[in-house]
């Protein structure tokens, strides 16, 4: 039973990581164009644009949370190894086990929880130079904590399947 919930949960992963992947690309690309809006709009016609500098904070904010939920899914966030090298393969992968579920805590509790509330308090202030509630902004955060909480399944359950492999 396992197994086939890995695999379902593998192909979900690769498209939820593609999706993520083509996002965070496409909000760089408009930081991009954005940032280099501004700064011809500041210094060449002397006319600087509110909406690009503010569009831009949000967009980083945005590229920022998905990005960190993208590179957690991956398991390429950053960790200090030495110690947990000194270890044995068995306690190590606890490690990581008791490490996830820290990292699911802080998601549950701080991201969607609290980032859902945010969200739903704030959708009747109007960002003053996009003219949109800011809970379209806060928004990112109870999604980016979902997103985590995918990924702490799916890494959980891979962590458990090599945990059971080692015996």
């Amino acid at each position: 039973m396992l197994i086939n919930m890995l695999k379902i949960m593998t192909i979900i992963k690769k498209y939820i990581d593609k999706l993520v992947s083509i996002l965070c690309i496409l909000i760089l690309a408009s930081m991009t164009i954005l940032v280099s809006y501004q700064v011809i709009s500041r210094y060449i016609f002397n006319n600087p644009s509110a909406i690009s500098e503010v569009l831009s904070r949000y967009l980083f904010v945005w590229l920022i949370l998905f990005g960190g939920a993208y590179v957690f899914g991956l398991r390429e966030h950053m960790y200090i190894a030495y110690i947990k090298h000194k270890f044995s393969q068995k306690a190590q992968i606890i490690f990581d086990m008791i490490s996830e579920i820290a990292i699911a805590t802080f998601a549950i509790s701080i991201m969607i929880l609290g980032g859902y509330n945010s969200t739903i308090r704030q959708m009747w202030q109007l960002d003053s130079a996009l003219q949109i509630p800011m809970g379209i902004i806060y928004s990112a955060i109870p999604l980016s904590g979902a997103l985590i909480i995918f990924y702490f399944i799916y890494n959980e359950l891979s962590l458990y399947r090599n945990l059971k492999l080692l015996k």
